[in-house]
């Protein structure tokens, strides 16, 4: 196997390790290994919870996009978006997963609710920050997707 096959294994194994002693390390890990871009600074058209007046954590960032969620007509509840971020994330808007099926194609699931990036492109939703790891633009997303999908994320009980 090339070295650089090599790297990626270590790299999936030392991410695994820290994910399961703790997500924490795993988010801290994650810029050190294999972060190529960073992020511009979001505009201030774009919804985030602090510009839509909530707080700066996970309730916050749900009932964000339930305000976007409202204007947008997409269905879902505080209970069915909490329910599911906790299974797909535990809450770590930073999660990535880089050993299922859709990373060995090349497509990791990404953020709260494990979204792959073409899913994401396709249900973005207008005033929501463009980047996959914005918790409310990936909640958004996600419940735009399950929406179309599933009639709305209080009907997705697993992964989706």
């Amino acid at each position: 196997m090339p070295a650089n096959g090599q790297r990626r294994t270590r790299t999936a194994r030392l991410l695994r390790t820290l994910a399961v002693t703790g997500t924490g390390a795993a988010v801290l890990a994650l810029p050190l290994v294999g972060a190529t871009t960073a992020s511009a600074a979001t505009p201030a058209s774009v919804k985030t919870a602090a510009t839509v007046g909530y707080p700066n954590n996970l309730d916050g960032w749900i009932r964000a996009s339930l305000a976007v969620m409202a204007e947008k007509k997409i269905p879902g509840t505080y209970n069915g978006i909490y329910r599911n971020v906790m299974r797909e994330s535990s809450g770590n808007p930073l999660a990535i997963n880089l050993w299922d099926s859709n990373a060995a194609k090349g497509i990791p699931s990404k953020g709260l609710l494990q979204v792959i990036d073409p899913t994401f492109r396709a249900y973005h939703v207008a005033g929501t920050s463009f980047d996959i790891y914005d918790p409310v633009a990936n909640i958004t997303a996600a419940c735009n997707y399950a929406a179309a999908r599933y009639g709305s994320i209080d009907n997705v009980f697993s992964a989706y």
